[in-house]
């Protein structure tokens, strides 16, 4: 008896320290909790928890499904693993688990042992993930559904706007303007066939140092009228990557814009591009613009969420599909009126030794 007793405090002292919350209950009655399963549903103490009934904790849409595995697990024996369930801690807050039980024996009597696993951010992040892959659905749906309707009609309105501007040039100023204001509509639509139709793209060896050299050069007459300067700054040993060229320049491009347009009134941008860990290169793009609140950096990469006045959100987002394409990442860090840094990460070709 001494043997079993010593035995069973053993095995206490074992569950105690384990890194899981364990719960052990007799019928519905808590018999037993471990510390981590003690800190789980917000309890002071151990006293908070036991002799209560585990329905007490479970929420009630979940009772049902509760006392049916319970069933399983007394009559048939079936230990139950990764059960969904939804609990209502102490200080009632909701939080969701995956619950693994199995019949064992405590204190010589037959009791149920219940590993309980809180997956409450896993859920979180699953469900904001699915939002966001709905939400890019849609944009997708919309985007093949109408861009090709409005194009064909606006190729024609600008087709008129041309000829009036050619007969009436005492109002080319307006004609002008109205013309800007179709290539801007024009360009959003462009975006979005972008998102509605992948084109197969073709990955070649480039040297990253020469692309960026070209996008400079693209964008340097923008930056000059802005009253902005690039300083471009390379490591001398770069490897070669692989990429789509056009794709990645749209993404640089579109940086570089974003940039130069949160400097209204002129500054300087540095671009710096080393060699960062094994068999990665970073490119980051450092500006003096008003910066982005922090807590719109993790939303940036989501359609028609901008700070811009005019803007639709959709190139960034853009560029984030691209990257993630490229197995690169982008990483945004910015302080209001200070400025923000842009660092886009791509893996590198190794370099054989």
């Amino acid at each position: 008896m001494k043997r079993i007793k010593a035995s069973e405090e053993n095995y206490k002292q074992v569950i105690e320290i384990l890194p899981e919350s364990i719960f052990i209950y007799d019928q519905n009655s808590i018999l037993y909790v471990n510390t981590f399963g003690e800190n789980m549903l917000g309890a002071q103490k151990k006293d908070d928890i036991l002799g209560k009934s585990i329905y007490d904790f479970i929420n009630p849409n979940y009772h049902e499904r509760a006392m049916k595995r319970l069933k399983q697990l007394c009559e048939e024996n079936i230990q139950t693993s990764n059960v969904g369930q939804k609990l209502i801690r102490l200080d009632k807050k909701i939080i969701f688990v995956e619950v693994s039980s199995r019949s064992i024996l405590y204190e010589g009597k037959e009791a149920t042992l219940s590993i309980v696993k809180d997956i409450t951010d896993k859920k979180e992040t699953t469900e904001s993930l699915l939002e966001k892959s709905e939400k890019l659905a849609l944009v997708g749906q919309m985007a093949a559904g109408i861009a090709h309707e409005i194009r064909n009609p606006l190729t024609s309105i600008k087709g008129f706007i041309q000829l009036f501007k050619s007969k009436y040039t005492s109002e080319e100023e307006y004609f002008n303007l109205v013309l800007s204001e179709l290539e801007r509509i024009n360009l959003i639509i462009g975006e979005f066939l972008v998102l509605a139709k992948p084109t197969a793209i073709v990955f070649k060896d480039k040297d990253i140092k020469s692309l960026i050299k070209d996008v400079v050069t693209l964008i340097n007459i923008q930056a000059i009228m802005n009253n902005v300067q690039i300083f471009v700054e390379f490591e001398s040993d770069i490897s070669m990557i692989v990429c789509e060229e056009n794709q990645l320049k749209q993404v640089f491009i579109n940086i570089l814009k974003n940039a130069i347009e949160a400097m209204p009134n002129g500054g300087t941008i540095d671009l710096k591009v080393k060699a960062k860990e094994k068999d990665k290169v970073s490119i980051c793009i450092i500006d003096q613009g008003s910066g982005i609140p922090e807590d719109r950096i993790p939303t940036l990469s989501e359609p028609f969420y901008t700070t811009k006045e005019k803007g639709t959100g959709l190139g960034l987002m853009i560029s984030y599909k691209i990257i993630e394409s490229h197995d690169g990442e982008i990483k945004i860090s910015s302080k209001i009126n200070e400025g923000t840094t842009v660092e886009v990460i791509l893996p590198t070709i190794p370099q054989s030794h």
